[in-house]
């Protein structure tokens, strides 16, 4: 647990030194508007970046940024003047919750389908099944996004464009099931991307595992198929789904920037793809340390499940 939270503290030294050296490396900066304004001054101009620190070298930046972050003080938005910590806290909830959702699902539905295509294999559930993943794991995710809204919001009128809440402001429980029912769109999009490839790697390792020779053994000691696939097929799969389900955390939490913005939500993913276009720094630094935790933070749970379902793993 020790070496996992070291590892943990260096990788998220080494993502801020990269993600601090490559947006100071981006073409322009947030003041390159102010100095095409005939109305502001150069003395103006260099006042601004003195209040945001922005005249000091990159090594003295970034220090003062790793001090403040160490008190959890991610500094205060070019844009809005709003203090980023704030900013991140409100708009962090609704993005782990569409996430968690998603990756439950994909894992669920993965494992169902994967083992029902490996144990119909060469049957026509097999070849449905292999087909949508193939389509999933062929789909753009915007393209999917924009397919959704026309068919299922505007033609068919089930669900709603974008947002989070309907324009009538409700409260109690329906404050709840509407928002949910604003999520189906997002995250069924999330749900049907990170299908794809799971569902061809579940079905690979059951095959494998079907022509083993311990499947045999237990198959020619007349045990059902219950509990075939309780003893002998769950407990070979679930260590590899879940070691593949943390390294799939960064492509869910990047996905989301982009179906953030499609339906409008204001999560993480929004709030960063607002603060890319406007570099604002403070805020674009917060999300990728904030992401880039999260997603060690995923990782280090799986290895964690993977220690319980096999302690022989933490000895090697």
């Amino acid at each position: 647990m020790i070496k996992k939270i070291f590892y943990i503290i260096f990788m998220l030294l080494l993502i801020s030194i990269i993600s601090f050296l490559a947006i100071h490396a981006a073409p322009n900066s947030f003041f390159a508007a102010g100095e095409l304004n005939p109305n502001m001054t150069e003395e103006a101009i260099q006042q601004l970046k003195a209040v945001y620190g922005l005249d000091k070298s990159l090594t003295a930046q970034y220090f003062d940024w790793i001090k403040n972050i160490l008190t959890l003080n991610f500094g205060i938005s070019f844009v809005t003047g709003q203090d980023v910590s704030s900013e991140i806290l409100k708009r962090l909830p609704i993005t782990l919750i569409m996430n968690s959702i998603a990756l439950v699902a994909v894992f669920v539905i993965s494992l169902y389908l994967g083992i029902k295509a490996a144990m119909k294999y060469e049957k026509k559930a097999d070849y449905i099944i292999r087909q949508i993943s193939l389509v999933s794991f062929s789909m753009p995710s915007f393209y999917l996004a924009l397919l959704f809204i026309i068919f299922l919001s505007l033609n068919l009128n089930l669900f709603p464009i974008a947002g989070l809440h309907s324009i009538e402001p409700k409260e109690g429980l329906s404050y709840y099931l509407d928002m949910a029912w604003h999520l189906v769109l997002p995250v069924g999009v999330m749900i049907f991307v990170g299908l794809g490839s799971m569902i061809i790697y579940v079905r690979s390792l059951t095959l494998e595992i079907l022509k083993s020779d311990y499947y045999f053994f237990a198959l020619s000691r007349g045990l059902s198929q219950k509990q075939l696939l309780r003893y002998y097929i769950l407990p070979n799969l679930l260590p590899p789904i879940i070691t593949l389900l943390g390294l799939s955390l960064p492509g869910l939490i990047g996905g989301s920037v982009i179906l953030e913005s499609i339906f409008g939500i204001d999560g993480m993913g929004q709030l960063f793809f607002m603060s890319a276009l406007s570099r604002d720094y403070p805020i674009i630094m917060g999300t990728l340390i904030i992401t880039a935790f999260l997603t060690l933070l995923g990782n280090m749970v799986a290895d964690l499940i993977l220690l319980k379902l096999n302690p022989y793993i933490g000895k090697n």
